[in-house]
Parts: structure tokens; C-alpha cells; sequence
């Protein structure tokens, strides 16, 4: 169990004011800031996100939230990363040339291959298959269409990591989960009446849940 308020990671996110409207609106009543004081002492950090790795990773450093972020991920405590939020997490990008990310899990951003009548970005509702059981996911079905807007995908080796794939030309890991880290490539907070819902299950995971390790294998439900 954990406490104090939801925190929002305040680096001029594209999407940050949609996503605290949405944990608002399950009850979060999140806090919205870019001291790193806030986020060691947030209950549960959300880290939203639209654009470039570059540009989220120059950010984050200029605003001194690098090492925050770090700190609080390694003490065990509840994180949600949102669209660029997930890629943020990674150890790195593609885009641009390359771009190191934060290294807390592991995985690479790769550009969407495409092919005929797959466009880059791949933008719009698509369906998100359940690989295990997670808190984050509680009640919300495998198969859920959820919103997506994004030209580079992760990708993993660590067994067990993927909590959901999505199909587009190629298979991705669309949620990424281990411990208290729980990130996802598309935005719940445009997602219909499923998204908000991830929000809540966020919620509630950090206020009475336990972290949840990463499984040597992923079993379906």
C-alpha cells in the first residue's frame, strides 16, 4: 500500500492535461508538477507523452526529473507510463538517428516496418490481447479496443514482460509490466469507456495493491 497523491510528470506533454483529466475523473484528484520533490513523495507517478524520444528525454533533463524518476522506480513504487511514457522507459529508440531512454525495462523502440495498406503511424482503434492477470487489467476484457498514435513500437526480450500485444503488421508488447511499472503504448485517456477504466485499476493498484514481479512465461487467459 502506498500514499500520497497521484502525481502527473509536468515536462510540456502534448497529452499531460487529457491525462489528468482522466485520473481526475476516477477519483485521483492527481497533482500536476515538475518538482522533483513531488515526485519522491507522490503515492503513484504517471508519465504521459506525444512526440519525439529526443525531445521527452532533453526535457526530462532540463527539468531535472531524471533522477527522481529513477529514484522512485527503484524504491518499489507505483508508475504508469502513457504512449511516449512507455518509450521513455525503455533503453532506448530508434527515432531520430537514436535516442537513450531511461533504461528501466528492457526493450527498444523500432520504427513500424508498414507494408500495403499499413500506414505509418499507425493511428486509430485497434484490439489488445491480455497475456496474463494484472491488477491494471482487471475488468477489462482481452480484446478491448484501445486508441493508438505512434510510429515506433517496443520491443522485448525479457520473457514474461509483455502484459498485452497488439497486432500491426507486426506483434508488439502494446502494455509493458513488472513490479510496480506499468506502461502502455496506446491513450487510455481517449480510449472509450475501457480506458478509463485502466486509469481506475492504476488507481486502486497503488492504493491497496502489491507489486507484481514479471513471470518466467506469459500464460493467456
Amino acid at each position: 500500500m502506498t500514499t500520497g497523491p497521484v502525481v502527473v510528470v509536468d515536462y510540456d506533454a502534448g497529452n499531460l492535461r487529457s491525462v489528468a483529466r482522466a485520473l481526475a475523473h476516477v477519483g485521483a484528484d492527481p497533482v500536476v508538477s515538475a518538482d522533483p520533490d513531488d515526485i519522491l513523495t507522490a503515492g503513484a507517478v504517471v508519465l504521459p507523452g506525444v512526440g519525439a524520444a529526443a525531445d521527452t528525454m532533453f526535457k526530462l533533463a532540463d527539468r531535472n526529473l531524471i533522477e527522481p524518476i529513477h529514484e522512485y522506480i527503484a524504491a518499489g513504487r507505483p508508475f504508469l507510463g502513457v504512449c511516449m511514457g512507455l518509450h521513455a522507459l525503455l533503453r532506448r529508440s530508434e527515432e531520430g538517428g537514436g535516442q537513450d531512454c531511461l533504461g528501466v525495462l528492457d526493450g527498444d523502440a523500432r520504427l513500424f516496418p508498414g507494408g500495403p495498406g499499413l500506414k505509418v503511424p499507425h493511428m486509430g482503434w485497434n484490439t489488445v490481447e491480455w497475456l496474463r492477470e494484472h491488477p491494471f487489467t482487471e475488468g477489462v476484457p482481452s480484446g478491448s479496443y484501445f486508441y493508438f498514435v505512434h510510429s515506433y513500437y517496443p520491443q522485448s526480450e525479457e520473457p514474461g514482460l509483455a502484459l498485452g500485444e497488439t497486432e500491426y503488421g507486426v506483434r508488439f508488447p502494446s502494455v509493458l509490466a513488472s513490479g510496480y511499472v506499468v506502461a502502455t503504448q496506446f491513450h487510455p485517456e481517449k480510449s472509450g469507456r475501457d480506458g478509463p477504466r485502466l486509469y481506475r485499476n492504476f488507481v486502486d493498484w497503488a492504493r491497496t495493491g502489491e507489486p507484481v514481479p514479471v513471470p518466467a512465461a506469459t500464460v493467456s487467459r
